[in-house]
């Protein structure tokens, strides 16, 4: 029996991924005293019992390699009011925590202020997929705000309460 090979266009996973709504994360954790983070979709809820979720970040980020070092991380999920945010953790500047207000969590990790929720985890198995390392972990902190998430979606930003367009 021979096997198919079945390669997909790049720009077609690039489509197909936009149709998917995500929400909209930063991942944040210390290297030494200095704080370090990246926005990231590939975040998601394995388990509520244990609490357990998962992030993905690409090996290529300049952040990876402190996450991949680190005990704990913390999971910020974007409010609509930071679209200033988001912008600076998906960019490759070296100093993303410049000018921004954020507070250290019960393990240590930036938690971001005006954030919709926010988990401070420990990450208990690294798993390397293709370009990528999953980051499985454990929830140890988890705060909720009033502030209405924003989610992703076809290249867009919207309002996760109205469902409004952003910016």
């Amino acid at each position: 029996m021979s096997q198919l090979q079945h390669t997909v266009d790049l720009d077609l996973m690039k489509q197909v991924n936009r149709q998917f709504v995500t929400g909209v994360t930063v991942i944040t954790t210390m290297d030494g005293d200095t704080p370090k983070g990246l926005a990231v979709n590939a975040f998601a809820s394995i388990s509520l019992d244990p609490p357990t979720v998962m992030v993905c970040v690409q090996r290529t980020s300049n952040t990876h390699d402190c996450l991949f070092r680190a005990d704990h991380l913390a999971i910020n999920i974007l409010s609509t009011a930071q679209m200033d945010v988001v912008a600076k953790f998906a960019s490759k500047s070296d100093d993303k925590f410049a000018g921004l207000h954020w507070r250290t969590g019960p393990s240590g990790s930036p938690l971001i202020d005006l954030s919709s929720a926010q988990m401070e985890v420990e990450i208990r198995e690294r798993l390397q997929a293709s370009t990528h390392t999953v980051f499985i972990c454990r929830v140890l902190h988890a705060a909720v705000s009033e502030q209405t998430p924003m989610i992703y979606s076809a290249g867009k930003f919207f309002d996760g309460g109205s469902l409004d367009p952003l910016g």
